[in-house]
């Protein structure tokens, strides 16, 4: 008797293995070499892009700070200016005062230490020296006189009587010349400002004092 399996037996199915030989592999390795590298290439070249981008931003805007400073520059610089050419005036303003405070306060004192029968027909200033021409109908008016300039802060002491003499004027608005004269003392004074360069003493320790004056001519008037 024949039997016939209908359902038949389960056929084992063979999984084929798929196999590569050496120059697929060769060829698959090359080509992941090939695309790694570009896409090395691209994000290397994609940051060059990045970091070019970012130093034109930053040569921008430090060209905008340099124009910045510039015109800050340009302004400090003029204003350096105006301050240098206040200064100058200042300093000239300054000078032409201090140039003017010395004979205006020397006018003054030298007017109040006048006495009466005394006037002046010179006074001259070399530096710190000062030098007094004039005339006087008394020697008593030239004592009081120099007394007066030596008690002023102003000048230092001693103030010298460097020349004095007596001159016989005869009077004007007369014809007769033989008629009396008056007796003139023509006198130099020098005195030196306080705030100019001290002299030395001469020699044996002691400043010398005024000068003397003259002994009036026999005969003469007072």
């Amino acid at each position: 008797m024949i039997r016939i399996n209908l359902l038949g037996g389960e056929r084992q199915v063979k999984k084929k293995v798929v196999a590569f030989d050496i120059g697929q592999r060769l060829t698959l390795a090359c080509s992941l070499i090939l695309v790694v590298g570009a896409g090395g290439i691209g994000y290397w070249y994609w940051s060059l892009q990045q970091r070019s981008a970012q130093v034109d931003a930053d040569i921008a805007r430090a060209q905008q700070e340099q124009l910045r400073l510039q015109s800050i520059i340009r302004e400090v610089n003029e204003f350096e200016q105006e301050r240098a050419a206040l200064q100058q005036r200042v300093a000239l303003i300054e000078q032409l005062r201090n140039g003017q405070s010395v004979p205006v306060q020397l006018l003054d004192i030298v007017s109040k230490s006048m006495p009466d029968m005394l006037w002046l027909t010179d006074l001259e200033q070399k530096g710190s020296d000062i030098t007094l021409q004039g005339q006087s109908t008394t020697l008593i008016a030239l004592s009081d006189f120099v007394g007066n300039l030596g008690g002023t802060p102003f000048l230092l002491k001693p103030i010298e009587i460097v020349d004095s003499k007596v001159e016989t004027v005869a009077p004007t608005g007369q014809a007769d010349k033989s008629a009396a004269g008056v007796d003139l003392i023509k006198f130099t004074v020098k005195a030196t400002l306080a705030n100019g360069p001290k002299t030395s003493p001469p020699a044996g320790g002691r400043a010398a004092g005024p000068a003397a004056p003259p002994a009036p001519p026999p005969g003469g008037r007072r």
